[in-house]
């Protein structure tokens, strides 16, 4: 029988970053009906001390809901005529593998481009307001992300998911704002376990960001996002010519870290009060439907079109781990961007990670239900003291 999990230590005052109460959250950039739809989802189902935030998310939908038509209404003609664009890069990988250093290395090849995080937040009228809105708010947002050290602000590089939740397509993100009356396992993460209207809604609003996004820049974009890991197959189809850049990690790290940031995302996003009862079951849930998915969808890619990176080797040699990826993948001339690269290798030199003392119960449970990655990328359990 196997062991009964503990749930995760409720946050600490001082355990993450400060995120100040009146820093935007997610749900601040949904329209009326998509925001108004997750609290039916939930029954409205806030604790008391969230609902100050329910009701400025509340407000906040419907500016979202006038400034998305008027976007749209103002925009239409570009966006019937958008540019064509060079096929998505996907950089996939579980949470906290080390995707997000890999897509802001990507990012420093001025051939590529990315959503940022207020073309995220706000994606129904972003092509009407960035310009304007990120100089207005940009005191809003704080210096670094609340579960690590990485750089936070309007302009950083972030997950397309955030702005396929807020148009409206099914997302396993949706579960952070009510994480007390979510199940303990993954929706909208395997898009094939979706029904066909609700896959086609999440490829319908994909393609809308993609066309805003090359209304405002026409290189080749760069698309970071861990829940597109159990979605290859569909990506692989919708972008024949696109590109899979895995990034993977020991997930006696990347578990514990995993716990950590949701529940650092719990404590700054949702609008319930969260001890974590679930928390562990859901991640574990999570991992193993992302590789299963994985694993049936490499099969239907060529060689050429999936480069396995690990992060391990990713900090060790940055500029040699890149300079394969672009040689595998098809990146372009890497000479161009090496010297800037280097430059970056220097500075990541500084850079603090977060550090775990192992918990024989949780490495135990690791080693049982990662099995099949553990075998696979060669990952063997720390020594327990």
């Amino acid at each position: 029988m196997p062991n009964t999990p503990t749930p995760p230590p409720a946050s600490k005052k001082g355990e993450f970053h400060a995120y100040p109460w009146w820093s935007p959250r997610f749900w601040h950039g949904m329209p009326a009906g998509v925001w108004f739809d997750l609290v039916r989802e939930h029954g409205g189902r806030a604790s008391l001390s969230r609902l100050g935030l329910m009701a400025t998310v509340t407000m906040m939908s419907g500016f979202n809901s006038i400034l998305g038509p008027l976007s749209d209404a103002r925009f239409r003609r570009l966006l019937d005529n958008r540019p064509t664009t060079p096929p998505p890069l996907f950089i996939i990988g579980h949470w906290r593998s080390g995707t997000t250093l890999m897509h802001e290395m990507a990012m420093l090849d001025d051939r590529f481009c990315c959503p940022n995080t207020f073309e995220c937040f706000a994606p129904t009228h972003f092509l009407l307001t960035e310009d304007v809105l990120t100089r207005a708010l940009s005191w809003m947002i704080p210096s670094k992300r609340p579960m690590d050290d990485v750089a936070a602000g309007w302009d950083r590089p972030q997950e397309d998911e955030f702005a396929l939740m807020n148009m409206g397509a099914p997302s396993c993100y949706r579960r952070i704002a009510f994480p007390v009356s979510s199940p303990a396992r993954p929706e909208a993460l395997d898009l094939t376990l979706l029904p066909p209207d609700e896959q086609e809604r999440w490829k319908t609003c994909l393609r809308r960001f993609l066309d805003m996004l090359a209304v405002r820049d026409q290189r080749r974009p760069v698309l970071k996002s861990p829940p597109h890991t159990a979605r290859v197959g569909v990506l692989a189809e919708m972008f024949p010519d696109s590109g899979f850049l895995h990034v993977v990690r020991d997930p006696f790290v990347v578990i514990p870290s995993t716990l950590r940031l949701w529940r650092s995302l719990h404590d700054v996003q949702s609008l319930q009060v969260d001890s974590g009862a679930s928390l562990e079951e859901y991640v574990f849930a999570a991992f193993e439907e992302m590789h299963a998915a994985l694993e049936r969808d490499r099969a239907r890619l060529a060689p050429e079109r999936l480069h396995e990176v690990r992060y391990e080797e990713l900090v060790a040699d940055p500029v040699g781990t890149m300079a394969a990826s672009y040689d595998r993948l098809g990146l372009g001339d890497f000479e161009r961007v090496r010297p800037v690269l280097e430059h970056q290798a220097e500075s990541m030199r500084r850079y603090r990670t977060n550090t775990y003392r192992h918990d024989p119960r949780l490495v135990a449970e690791i080693e049982r239900r990662c099995r099949p990655f553990l075998e696979r990328y060669g990952y063997a359990p720390p020594a327990v003291v």
